[in-house]
Formats: structure tokens, C-alpha cells, sequence
């Protein structure tokens, strides 16, 4: 039997995590109401075979992507499209996370503690760009920068552990494997 990568190691470390059940009790207890509330709107559909959140992420991610390509590479005169990107990316995130949370709310063991600590990393990288666009609007770009840099170092942590669970685990799937093309 081949050993496990260090990430395969991280995410069956999340998955049995105490802490992460405690968490996902929480996130229970937190977003209960709403949760069920999305569950049984557009955003949480079997219309497209697979859940809806994978496909708003990659939304979020591309404006909070680029925001932190234009702070690094285009200079001040690129401020204004970084500070527009990373409120894009806000906006994006509120019906990607709730896409998300109601996907969550399917699962359980393991998958429900790696979805929690997911939710978790997104929550934060959404404070982290909230912080960086009010520190724009304010004119402190520098500080708007390291906090964008900040919250795609994080969401990329969270995205990796949606990832796994999406494409290793299958929770993004909507109908079942023997369905006809």
C-alpha cells in the first residue's frame, strides 16, 4: 500500500478532527434557520446535475484572483479595477456561500467536518477581503493589498478541502453515477 500525500494526510486529519465536529455543531446551530430556508431555493437545485456552488467559486475566486494580480503587477493606476474586482468577489461570495451551506447540510461523518472547516477558511477570506476593500475606499491601498494576498492564501486552503470534497468524494454530484448521458 503507497503512502498518503501530505495533503491526503491533512484533509483524513480534518475529517476525524474532534475540533471539526465541534465546529460543524456550531455552524449548525449558527446558520440552522438559513440553511434550510436556502435549501429549498434556486440556489441548492439538481437542474444541472451537480450543485451550483462549484461553478459560483470559481466567480468569487477569479475577482479576488485577479484583485491580488493587479495589486502586484499593475501599479496604482490599477487600484480602482483591484478595489472593484474585490467587492465583485463579495458580492459573488454571499450566494456562494449559501450555495455551499446548503450542500453542506446533506452531509455527514467526515464530509460534514471538512465541509465545516471549508466553511470556516471561506468565512474568513470573505472578512479578510471586506477588510481589504474598506481599507481601499479609506486610501490605504498597501494595507488593502496585503490583506487581499491574506485571503487568497486562505481561500485557496478552503477551495482545496472543497475541492477534495467535490472531485474525491463526489458531494457535488446532484444525480447518480448509472444515470444515462
Amino acid at each position: 500500500m503507497a503512502s498518503r500525500s501530505l495533503p491526503q494526510r491533512a484533509v483524513r486529519a480534518v475529517g476525524e478532527s474532534p475540533l471539526s465536529e465541534r465546529l460543524a455543531r456550531a455552524q449548525e446551530l449558527a446558520y440552522g434557520p438559513l440553511i434550510e430556508r436556502v435549501r429549498r431555493s434556486p440556489l441548492h437545485t439538481d437542474v444541472l446535475g451537480h450543485s451550483l456552488h462549484p461553478s459560483l467559486t470559481d466567480v468569487t475566486t477569479g475577482c479576488w484572483l485577479g484583485t491580488s494580480i493587479l495589486d502586484l503587477a499593475g501599479g496604482s493606476e490599477s487600484r480602482r479595477g483591484a478595489a472593484l474586482l474585490a467587492g465583485f468577489g463579495l458580492l459573488a461570495s454571499m450566494p456562494t456561500a449559501l450555495a455551499g451551506a446548503a450542500d453542506w447540510a446533506e452531509l455527514s461523518g467526515a464530509e460534514r467536518r471538512i465541509g465545516a472547516v471549508h466553511g470556516l477558511g471561506a468565512d474568513a477570506a470573505m472578512f479578510l477581503f471586506a477588510g481589504s476593500l474598506v481599507a481601499r475606499l479609506r486610501g490605504r491601498h498597501q494595507l488593502g493589498t496585503k490583506l487581499a494576498v491574506a485571503g487568497n492564501l486562505v481561500i485557496a486552503g478552503a477551495g482545496f478541502l472543497g475541492g477534495h470534497l467535490a472531485l474525491h468524494r463526489g458531494t457535488a454530484r446532484r444525480t447518480s453515477m448509472t444515470e444515462p448521458n
